[in-house]
């Protein structure tokens, strides 16, 4: 098979998902790699701002997504100690014509990309079948998967690495930089809008900050459940994406912290809790060698308090698709320039947002003075002043 039009994306998230349907769009032939045996519904709720939704709606998603997602009124900052609201962020303000900002499920995200995915004759989806090895020649890649015993190789154009924040595609570019734990541990759960009172299950975003911890809220599945996640400090670190929680442990964490009655009646209503450690990968190493190049986690895991880990995924694939699809030739070196200028364009953006949510993580999690100062100063700023700081997030297009 010829490799002009064919490329090799590994990993079936969000990222790798979304960057097969752009690649698509431009004219490209992909192969879908995917470990697993099936997409599982894993995680659970996500927040897709302006920057992401409208990438989302120029690929043609929007039907298959506006009856799963929310769009939340405002972004509510709480107070852990008093139970009160802080400053209230309107949404409204950062609506945009096609790109809307959502609140979902991944499950509901992933099934719709998946779904556009297996609906394009140009993209291959091989579930069971992961990436072994790359070699590169004169032809192009011979990119080497397996499938169970079966190991097969296809001539590519590219390999994109979209496989998430433990990347064998990274691996193989870079084996010595590794994801590096934060010493916090986010519990994720969800609960039915009908276990609470009417006026804890409004259209909005509810961010609790408290001492060394926080807590997000929001209503997802068209706003029959609410999403809820908990960060905590803790020494447990094992890889992955989810491991069952104790509910116990985190309810006794919040008491023993001294946050309000609502916040902890909140974790206290969510049925069953799974957790994951947070991990993210270091800023400033290489994305991309030759035709082989890292899109997402795989490039820029960051930690999510900026709520924009899914959006750079997303934003990454549109601007990769362009970048291959703008190339002056079909020459090994128009298609080595494609991917640095991509890797170039997306370095100084995915930077600045790893290095904002750290920051956000430490404002989150303030305690005593510095915590009343803080809440001082969002006060007196206004919700109108607080989310214009967020426009060189929301603003963003391809």
């Amino acid at each position: 098979m010829a490799a002009s039009r064919t490329i090799i994306v590994a990993g079936a998230g969000i990222g790798g998902l979304t960057a097969s349907l752009a690649l698509a769009r431009r004219g490209f032939r992909v192969i879908l790699l995917e470990k697993a045996e099936r997409l599982e519904e894993a995680g659970a709720g996500l927040q897709l701002s302006p920057n992401a939704s409208r990438v989302l709606t120029e690929l043609g998603l929007q039907p298959r997504l506006s009856a799963a997602a929310v769009t939340p009124e405002a972004i509510c900052l709480m107070s852990a100690t008093s139970g009160g609201e802080i400053c209230r962020l309107p949404l409204d303000q950062t609506a945009q014509p096609g790109a809307p900002y959502w609140v979902i499920h991944r499950a509901d995200l992933q099934a719709a990309l998946r779904d556009e995915v297996q609906s394009c004759s140009d993209i291959d989806l091989r579930l069971g079948c992961q990436f072994e090895d790359v070699s590169s020649h004169a032809k192009g890649l011979t990119v080497i998967q397996r499938s169970g015993t079966t190991r097969c190789e296809e001539l590519a154009l590219a390999l994109i690495g979209a496989d998430g924040i433990w990347s064998a595609v990274r691996h193989h570019l870079l084996p010595d930089l590794q994801p590096r734990f934060s010493g916090l541990i986010a519990w994720r759960g969800t609960l039915d809008t009908t276990q609470l009172p009417r006026e804890y299950t409004a259209r909005r975003v509810q961010l609790w900050m408290g001492r060394g911890a926080h807590l997000v809220t929001y209503p997802i599945s068209g706003g029959r459940r609410i999403n809820v996640v908990a960060v905590v400090p803790g020494q447990w670190n094992r890889p992955g994406w989810s491991e069952p929680g104790d509910s116990n442990e985190i309810k006794t964490a919040f008491v023993a912290a001294g946050w309000h009655a609502i916040p902890r009646m909140l974790i206290g209503a969510v049925d069953g809790w799974r957790r994951w450690a947070l991990f993210a990968v270091p800023g400033g190493a290489q994305w991309s060698e030759g035709a082989v190049t890292l899109l997402g986690d795989a490039a820029h895991a960051m930690l999510p308090f900026a709520a924009q880990g899914a959006a750079m995924a997303i934003e990454d694939a549109a601007v990769l698709a362009k970048c291959l699809a703008g190339r002056q030739d079909e020459s090994a070196a128009a298609l080595t320039a494609a991917l640095q200028r991509y890797e170039k364009l997306r370095r100084p953006r995915v930077m600045r947002l790893q290095r904002t949510a750290r920051q956000l993580g430490r404002i989150y999690h303030l305690s005593g003075p510095l915590a009343l100062a803080r809440d001082l100063v969002i006060k007196t700023m206004g919700g109108k002043r607080m989310l214009s700081r967020q426009d060189w997030i929301y603003s963003w297009q391809a």
